[in-house]
């Protein structure tokens, strides 16, 4: 990749300011991080002269960059395996990932992830931090997710995200019977001794989960899911907290459920619900070049819709009996 090249003139409303200060409100496509690194190698001039990144800069200061791009390491190595693009442009992907797919490498899961199939779908993607991924979705949870194809992209979709400016709504069916929609509100960290699981503890980070009740059931509900924030394992922390595990949940749902008035069909399609019954529906963001407010849809994966049509199906045999 070229380096950028740019040549900038200091406002009169940043003058006396840090140069790294200055330089990261002229260029928020960059990080401030990546930003004083560049300061730090001298790629970066203030009337032909190089500074620190904590020197002040005058109104009128002509500031010049050479932006070389990182060389960024993954983990990781291209393999051909299928992605569901619902959409490409020369900054971002949007995936809709199956489930049962690992996002990055890592212990028990050292290929066929995510970030291998990016790698190949897109060589670009070796030189921007994670091969672009910006966000996760955990194993068996299917679903929308952006990938950033620049490192200008990246860092604005993680600011973004930061600032909670990506809107992301999920589909889950839930054991037990929920009345009505409601909030939680409960802190979330790291379990004190299986530190793979997430635990309430209101010394965490703040969680913030809102549902909404869009069908009830005999002994389940279907739910619509928007969250505040995006811890890991959220949904599926926040509703075991509140008695209402989501269905097929190996870590935090209870044993399945099998109530004494499901019929044999029913029986058996949540015998054969292996996952997590959880979705990434929704997801809509603004556009990092663009800047147009961007939205797209995900239908629910088939073994959801199935199990969804059971559950309906069960009801109907249940008020005619």
């Amino acid at each position: 990749m070229e380096p950028e090249r740019l040549s900038l003139k200091i406002r009169p409303e940043w003058d006396g300011r840090r140069l790294d200060q200055a330089l990261a409100a002229l260029c928020p496509q960059h990080s401030r991080a990546r930003l004083q690194s560049w300061i730090r190698a001298g790629q970066v001039t203030v009337n032909g002269q190089a500074r620190r990144p904590r020197d002040p800069v005058r109104a009128g200061d002509l500031v010049s960059l050479e932006a070389v791009p990182y060389p960024v390491k993954t983990p990781a190595r291209p393999e051909p395996l299928p992605l569901n693009v619902v959409h490409e442009d020369a900054a971002i992907l949007v995936i809709n990932k199956q489930a049962g797919m690992v996002m990055h490498p890592g212990a028990g899961n050292p290929e066929h992830t995510l970030m291998n199939a990016l790698l190949h779908h897109s060589s670009q993607l070796r030189h921007v931090p994670r091969a672009g991924i910006v966000h996760r979705l955990d194993k068996d949870t299917s679903g929308l997710l952006v990938v950033a194809k620049t490192p200008e992209a990246h860092t604005f979709l993680v600011s973004e995200l930061k600032a909670r400016r990506i809107t992301r709504e999920y589909r889950t069916i839930v054991s037990g019977v929920l009345t009505a929609g409601g909030t939680v509100d409960a802190s979330l960290r790291r379990h004190a001794r299986d530190r793979t699981k997430m635990a309430v503890d209101d010394s965490g980070r703040k969680a913030v989960t809102h549902y909404r009740v869009l069908k009830r059931f005999h002994a389940h509900t279907y739910l619509r899911v928007m969250l505040d924030t995006g811890r890991t394992h959220q949904i599926r922390v926040h509703m075991a907290h509140i008695g209402h595990p989501v269905l097929g949940d190996p870590v935090y749902g209870r044993r399945r459920h099998l109530s004494a008035g499901a019929g044999e069909t029913l029986r058996a399609v949540l015998t054969a619900f292996k996952r997590q019954a959880l979705h990434a529906f929704m997801l809509a963001l603004t556009h990092p070049v663009s800047g147009d407010a961007v939205r797209w849809e995900a239908p629910l994966p088939e073994d959801m819709s199935q199990l969804l049509e059971a559950l309906k199906e069960s009801e109907k045999l249940k008020g005619k009996r």
